[in-house]
């Protein structure tokens, strides 16, 4: 009898478009030290996609991999993580682009732990997935319709039971800005819908209905049901509720722990559901702590709040299912769900340069008005599958519409774009706008320059100073914005925003941040995990310290842990808990714990961590590779001149108030070159160029890396062994932690 792999399904299907080839490959290879994901798709690329490849070549890959945890019966183990090279960003250097929804788990159910897809047809075509039988199928008739109608026609052809992950035509149009929607409305962005395009692929099907063997179900079950009572919070892991209630010490009104008495989903089929007031161990009514809707979209929200949904496996429950009759009229499409930056792209994002009358109240609430802005942008650029860079589209759209820009650059076309309809009141000109910039057409079209990123358009538009203009909330030159930067700990958001090819979509010091607690009592939390001094108020920061360095180091290798296994960072780690009886501390030990019971290979969270750093090196060592120096050269690795240089505006925002005082997030200029360093020594990386060394490569089981950036004359000096630089994570809050049942066991 053949042995069993636990967690792994064990196989990588791999399509080639060019040759019609299908063939499957053993990953046994790559689960000890890239562990799946984002591991397994970042070592497919470097491997196999050479340096200087574009986007748009043939050569470049568009690589889908889950891992051992995902469809396991983990708890928030539903995402799945593409790798590709940029469309938007300097250079085309790799990428990674997550999405939730049904997809990672049925890759996982049909047999695979990942799909690469390499060539080019040569028509329209979508990749169908059925367990053991993959094919490539005719999608010419699918071809210029939106991702709605293409999941529809396929659902209906091959089940309700598949998942559909589309493009629409952003990506047709080869828009560097086009994503790829699956479960209606769980996208992957960066690019990637572009990159499909430049294939001719319009989807991927997959069907399955494989189980995923597990070495110990019982702990999985034991781990998941101690999980959801004691030690997981709401959406982001926020802790405490958003109202004062009778059963919490605190209360923050940021939180998104939402549910309270009279608030409802008042459009639910049957009737209103109240959210009431969950508590810790409750793990029947966690699904209803979190309301998004309300959240995002203002209290006007509630009563077109059918419910609350999510990806597989998660409990949280953080997508907003909103019905509104206006949005029905205008776009056809009856609901819209979403959790993030599309749920809310008007009024986070446009609003404070636009300053739509009618959109808030004079004390800063959204209006019906609002509502119907955010969901109809929602409901266009989703069946679209245009994405919007972490929201910088849409504020190029505000600024190049406010500044004068796109009427200077469209000319005659402007009037057309109605804005001054969107400005009294009318939200529906949207459509047109978005529509238009889905086109890629910019010689006919111009305002599509949008969809290709501030590295381009602002160049085409002589508009380079909007990178140095705090409203663009852009973080580096290379083209992408914050995404929970210096807001976010100061030196530390502001550090992790620099390591990767885009942003950087960390969230796990932003959870800490946001998660309702005292200042006080995350302070005391923060000199357990990273050391005395790692956790400052908010706009109230001190100069870079060991500690700080430590933060940022724990929330980069748990962001990629957590997209390689594959876990939702949106919630975990479990660095706290909404327990009083366990002082609210989380458990750090719990991605080891369910790796154990999953796969039966018994590891600790330092090993986890260990091979994190591993996938986060490879990466930087691809991106060192690939990235062109300053006369053009490609190879440089200067990553500190050329790669983590970020935008002037940090140094220069809030003129009146010193750095380090309360009230400001500015930052100094000595100091982050020295955050910088301390970063990089803290990888093993060469303190001054940013770049790997042979030291960390080998030590981390990456001869064969150190041999070709030697060989191109691209390693760094110095670095250390893993075990010299690192703290130690193994059981770090075990006191806290007596009712996990691994430590029992």
């Amino acid at each position: 009898m053949a042995d069993i792999s636990y967690g792994w399904a064990g196989y990588i299907a791999r399509v080639n478009l060019s040759t019609g080839s299908i063939t499957e490959e053993s990953d046994a290879d790559l689960q000890q030290n890239y562990i799946g994901g984002m591991g397994f798709a970042n070592k497919i690329m470097y491997d196999e996609v050479p340096a200087g490849t574009d986007w748009m070549d043939e050569e470049n890959k568009a690589v889908l991999a889950v891992g051992p945890l995902t469809g396991a019966g983990v708890p928030l183990a539903g995402r799945s993580t593409w790798a590709t090279l940029s469309t938007f960003t300097t250079d085309h250097l790799v990428v990674d682009c997550h999405c939730g929804g049904q997809l990672g788990a049925k890759l996982k159910f049909s047999g695979h732990d990942g799909l690469i897809i390499e060539g080019k047809a040569d028509k329209p075509v979508y990749i169908h997935i059925d367990d053991d039988k993959i094919a490539i199928e005719d999608a010419s008739a699918l071809w210029g319709k939106g991702t709605r109608e293409t999941t529809e026609a396929l659902c209906k052809k091959h089940g309700l039971d598949c998942c559909v992950a589309a493009i629409g035509p952003a990506g047709e149009n080869m828009l560097p800005y086009a994503c790829v929607i699956n479960s209606r409305s769980h996208s992957a962005g960066a690019g990637l819908g572009a990159v499909l395009g430049s294939k001719k692929v319009k989807a991927v099907v997959v069907r399955g209905t494989k189980a995923v063997n597990v070495a110990d179900p019982q702990m999985v079950a034991d781990l998941s049901d101690y999980m959801i009572a004691q030690v997981l919070g709401s959406n982001n892991n926020h802790v405490v509720p958003s109202t004062q209630q009778s059963w919490a010490e605190y209360y923050d009104k940021g939180s998104r722990w939402t549910a309270r008495k009279g608030l409802y989903w008042a459009a639910a089929e049957g009737g209103p559901i109240e959210t009431g007031e969950p508590k810790p161990f409750e793990p029947n009514t966690m699904g209803y702590r979190c309301m998004k809707s309300t959240k995002d979209l203002g209290p006007e929200a509630e009563k077109y709040t059918v419910k609350m949904g999510g990806c597989h496996g998660c409990p949280v429950r953080c997508y907003a299912h909103v019905k509104h009759p206006t949005v029905l009229e205008k776009t056809g499409y009856e609901s819209m769900g979403n959790t993030c930056v599309p749920n809310f792209p008007f009024s986070a994002y446009m609003q404070s340069m636009m300053k739509v009358p009618g959109t808030a109240t004079d004390d800063g609430k959204l209006t019906e008005q609002a509502v119907i802005y955010n969901l109809l942008i929602q409901a266009t650029v989703d069946d679209l599958g245009l994405w919007c860079n972490y929201a910088q589209l849409y504020r190029d759209i505000a600024h190049t519409y406010v500044d004068g820009i796109l009427e200077r650059e469209l000319g005659d076309q402007f009037a057309g774009y109605e804005f001054d309809k969107i400005m009294t009141g009318d939200g529906t000109p949207f459509i047109k706008i978005l529509t238009d910039i889905a086109s890629n057409d910019t010689e006919n079209k111009p305002i599509s320059w949008l969809g290709h990123g501030p590295e381009v358009w602002t160049k085409q538009w002589n508009d380079e100073s909007w990178f140095d203009d705090k409203r663009s909330a852009l973080i580096n030159y290379r083209g992408w914005p914050v995404h929970h930067s210096i807001e976010c700990f100061g030196q530390v958001g502001g550090l992790y925003n620099m390591m990767f090819n885009r942003d950087d979509m960390i969230h796990s010091a932003v959870n800490f941040q946001g998660c309702g607690l005292p200042i006080e009592l995350k302070q005391e939390m923060g000199k357990e995990m990273w050391g005395e001094g790692a956790v400052d108020a908010d706009k109230n920061y001190t100069p870079i310290n060991d500690a700080k360095v430590e933060f940022v180091w724990w929330s980069i290798v748990t962001d990629v842990l957590h997209d390689s296994l594959t876990l939702c960072n949106w919630v975990w780690p479990m660095a706290m808990a909404p327990a009083k009886e366990r002082s609210y501390r989380g458990d750090l030990d719990l991605e080891a714990q369910f790796y154990t019971a999953v796969t039966g290979h018994k590891v600790t969270i330092d090993d986890l961590y260990k091979s994190a750093e591993r996938i986060m090196t490879l990466q930087r060592a691809a991106t060192v590779r690939g990235m062109r120096d300053k006369d053009g050269n490609i190879g440089c690795n200067d990553m500190r001149g050329v790669h983590d240089v970020i935008t002037e505006w940090v140094f220069t925002i809030d003129p009146d108030i010193q750095v380090f005082t309360a009230g400001t997030i500015k930052m100094d200029r000595d100091d982050w070159k020295q955050s910088l360093t301390m970063l990089y020594k803290r990888f093993g990386w060469d303190e001054e160029l940013g770049c790997p060394t042979r030291a960390c490569l080998e030590d981390l089981d990456m001869k064969g890396v150190a041999d070709d950036l030697d060989g191109l004359g691209l390693l760094g000096k110095d670095g250390a062994k893993y075990d010299d630089r690192t703290r130690t994570y193994d059981r770090v809050l075990e006191k806290y932690c007596a009712d996990n049942p691994a430590l029992s066991a």
